[in-house]
């Protein structure tokens, strides 16, 4: 009896991944699809963006009514991966109020078409992940945007509104990160 339910449950499972149609761009003929290549990005799938020094430094040095959270992470960085759902779950929190929440993934550039992309994927970060080479930062970059971060760790967290700034090193708690948010909403 077990072989012919676990029979009846490969078959059912099997047959929900058959063959599907899509559309293509000029949507003139449609074609079956087998299988989807392992690195294939989604067709919705937001692109990264790519930054330079510059415009990180812009970006890092926006002021106005909005609270700027921006957090410089890697994929390869434990501390980085753990603090990431406290993040998500402040941009759910914080949805519809003047507050931006985003990643810089400071990872190599060798990896941005690769390993990055499927990590902001599994994060589920995709859309607030920004791409900032690590390997062109320079001590003149962190010392004209930073008192406390000298590229030497991460994760590290920036926050801005206005003229308000505040800087945190390590990984940052769910407590701390509410703290920090709400000294700039008051």
């Amino acid at each position: 009896m077990r072989k012919i339910i676990l029979s009846t449950i490969v078959l059912v499972a099997l047959s929900s991944c058959k063959k599907e149609s899509h559309k293509t761009d000029d949507n003139a003929a449609t074609t079956d699809t087998v299988a989807v290549s392992e690195n294939a990005e989604p067709a919705s799938a937001v692109s990264l963006k790519e930054l330079t020094t510059q415009q990180a430094s812009d970006f890092l040095k926006t002021k106005n009514d909005t609270l700027y959270v921006t957090n410089f992470f890697a994929t390869w960085c434990g501390p980085c991966v753990r603090e990431i759902p406290h993040f998500k779950e402040k941009i759910t929190e914080l949805k519809g109020k003047p507050v931006k929440i985003t990643f810089v993934s400071v990872d190599n550039k060798d990896v941005w078409n690769t390993e990055v992309p499927r990590f902001v994927d599994e994060q589920g970060i995709r859309e607030n992940t920004l791409l900032l080479d690590g390997k062109v930062l320079d001590a003149n970059f962190f010392k004209s945007n930073f008192t406390k971060w000298d590229g030497g760790a991460i994760p590290f967290t920036f926050m801005r509104k206005g003229d308000k700034t505040d800087e945190y090193l390590g990984m940052i708690t769910p407590e701390l990160l509410n703290s920090k948010i709400e000294s700039f909403l008051k």
